[in-house]
């Protein structure tokens, strides 16, 4: 297209490039959505370890959830005490639906997103106006707001002792969540959709508003952007993928524990950001497979768990100073421009 076929169309020059461009990133997101997906989908065939099974099924519940937290985090610079109790409404809204109701799957967990939009439309509404951290302990407070009545309505919720006696599992489109396999496709699936989400809603024209807001609110108000509103979206849009964390976090331990909705869940998803890293979109999904790990082979060595996790939250804080993908990438554009420079 040439400037005289740009303007009478009324485009930039450059905008039939930009959108090829995005595009292209938009085929190669779903391909290696679709390879991600198969590379998992066949771990039981070549892995007869449940462990390795249990271990991808808490890694996609987790991950979702700490990925939709730096939606907040990194990309809109809204740092939530508070995350965690969508999390746990995830996990207790789809819980009760199936155990008091008895529809199908499919039904509860949409009943379960819609719930969890509501909610978080109303504390969004009430938090997304407050500056940076009065948002935080703002949140906070309503996390506990919630896990307090998760304990104290014992007649809907089990109080201390949580949801029992199973969560219904009846079959659809013939999918059986009751059988072991068909619980760790769909968590896979889950996941891999969830990212895959996401990381459009990261690239999208909505995205880089998001980053001008976290950059300079005032700035992107002037130019006609809606903050309030920016906010409250993807406040709502992270809060629908922390809980369909707690889905799978429900369906894996077939039930929901007040613990899910406690300040440590949303403690956990901070630390599991700066573990892997804020500014690649793979950090928390790396930082929670860390963390994981860390979990399940430091617990086993010693009872002193926190002494370890404070040493490396001394290393990442101190030492490297951001997350371990950050670091990973800024070392390999150092390298990369080092070897440009010697080309010449």
């Amino acid at each position: 297209m040439t400037e005289l076929q740009a303007e009478r169309a009324g485009k930039p020059l450059g905008v039939p490039r930009i959108e090829a461009k995005s595009q292209r990133s938009r085929y190669l997101d779903v391909l290696i959505a679709i390879a991600a997906f198969a590379v998992l989908a066949t771990l039981p065939f070549l892995f007869s370890s449940k462990a390795l099974l249990d271990f991808v099924i808490r890694c996609a519940a987790f991950g979702l959830f700490a990925t939709s937290l730096n939606l907040l985090v990194g990309y809109t610079g809204m740092i939530s005490f508070g995350h965690g109790m969508f999390f746990g409404l995830g996990a207790y809204s789809f819980a009760l639906i199936m155990q008091r109701t008895g529809v199908p799957i499919p039904v509860a967990f949409i009943c379960t997103l819609l719930i969890t939009t509501v909610i978080a439309a109303v504390i969004g509404a009430i938090c997304v106006r407050l500056k940076e951290i009065y948002f935080a302990f703002v949140t906070l407070a309503f996390q506990m707001l919630i896990h307090s009545m998760i304990l104290s309505w014992v007649s809907l919720t089990g109080g201390d002792q949580g949801l029992r006696g199973g969560i219904p599992r009846p079959v659809f489109l013939g999918v059986d969540l009751s059988n072991y396999l068909h619980l760790y496709v769909v968590s896979c699936a889950l996941l891999v959709i969830g990212l895959l989400l996401m990381r459009q809603i990261a690239q999208s024209p909505f995205g880089y508003t998001l980053r001008m807001i976290r950059d300079n609110a005032v700035r992107a108000s002037f130019i006609g952007i809606d903050v309030w509103r920016a906010k409250l979206t993807i406040f709502v849009l992270a809060a629908l993928f922390a809980s369909t964390g707690g889905i799978i976090m429900s369906l894996f331990v077939s039930g929901a524990y007040p613990e899910f909705a406690f300040w440590t869940i949303s403690g956990e998803g901070i630390f599991i950001n700066m573990l892997g890293g804020v500014t690649t979109f793979l950090g928390p999904m790396v930082g929670t497979v860390l963390l994981l790990i860390m979990n399940d082979t430091v617990t086993r060595l010693t009872e002193y768990y926190g002494i370890v996790l404070g040493i490396v939250i001394l290393f990442f804080a101190i030492g490297l100073r951001k997350g371990l993908m950050d670091f990973v990438v800024e070392w390999y554009e150092v390298r990369r421009d080092g070897a440009k420079e010697r080309a010449r």
